[in-house]
This record gives C-alpha cells, sequence and structure tokens, in this order.
C-alpha cells in the first residue's frame, strides 16, 4: 500500500454538465494561430515592393472564458477563423513597410474583441536571409479592464 492512500479509495465521474466549477470570471483560455505562411508586400527596400514575400504569423490570444464549451455553442467563445480571416485581410491590405508596422496591426485586430486580455503577435519574414531561418518581431500586447 502507498503511504498516504487508502486502499478503498474511489473515483467518482460525473456528467459533464455536473461538474462543479470555480468561478470562471477570470479565468483565461488561450485561442492561437500557428505558423501562418502568407505571402503579403513588405520591406522598406525596393527589391521588396516589386513583389509578395512569405511571412510567417503567430497569433495567441490570451481570451476571458465564458460558458462557451460548456454549452458547445461557437458563437460565445472567440473563433480562430475570425482570427485567421482578419490576418489574411489585413495583409491584403496594401504594402506595409515595417514587420513592426504588420505586428501592431494584428494586435489590434485581436484586441478589438473585449474578451481578450493579452495577444502575444510573432512577425516572421521567411526569405531574407540566406543563413537564417527568419527573422522578424514579436509584440505583446493586453486590453485594459473593461
Amino acid at each position: 500500500m502507498t503511504a498516504g492512500l487508502k486502499q478503498d479509495a474511489k473515483i467518482t465521474t460525473l456528467p459533464f454538465a455536473d461538474v462543479p466549477h470555480a468561478d470562471r470570471a477570470g479565468n483565461l483560455r488561450r485561442v492561437f494561430v500557428r505558423d501562418m505562411i502568407i505571402h503579403t508586400s513588405i520591406g522598406v527596400y525596393e527589391h521588396e515592393k516589386e513583389a509578395p514575400q512569405r511571412v510567417r504569423i503567430n497569433l495567441d490570444l490570451a481570451v476571458l472564458e465564458g460558458d462557451g464549451v460548456q454549452n458547445d455553442d461557437i458563437t460565445t467563445v472567440l473563433s480562430y477563423e475570425d482570427l485567421v480571416v482578419g490576418t489574411r485581410r489585413i495583409c491584403q491590405d496594401g504594402h506595409t513597410n515595417l514587420v513592426e508596422t504588420l505586428g501592431e496591426k494584428l494586435a489590434d485586430m485581436c484586441l478589438a474583441d473585449p474578451r481578450v486580455r493579452k495577444v502575444i503577435v510573432r512577425v516572421e519574414k521567411l526569405d531574407v536571409f540566406e543563413d537564417a531561418a527568419a527573422v522578424g518581431v514579436e509584440i505583446e500586447r493586453h486590453n485594459i479592464a473593461r
């Protein structure tokens, strides 16, 4: 017998809906888009303005939880599909000089939803240097409590 454990202890399982939950008011859920590769017009040099470049985008959001999972209702959660569609739209909306600017636009898109408390955005240019897999920027932004 293992020290501290009763041999006759039994585990009770409850149906999902009956599981007691702690106060969810401050609980966060991570929503993410990983390694999205997209072609966009970006860069300060003339040769970068001539053709779109491949960039890799990562979004990592800390989102206030609601009852979405428990209710199994997509309208109550932040949809990663909306993040992907919004990212495509921003990247197709004309030329951007700096990866920092693109990162800020993506962060603003994510923070437009008041449930989002924090976002980390990484934007990487993939084909700049032969001896580097990627170069870019990672930014972290926060929503003030509402």
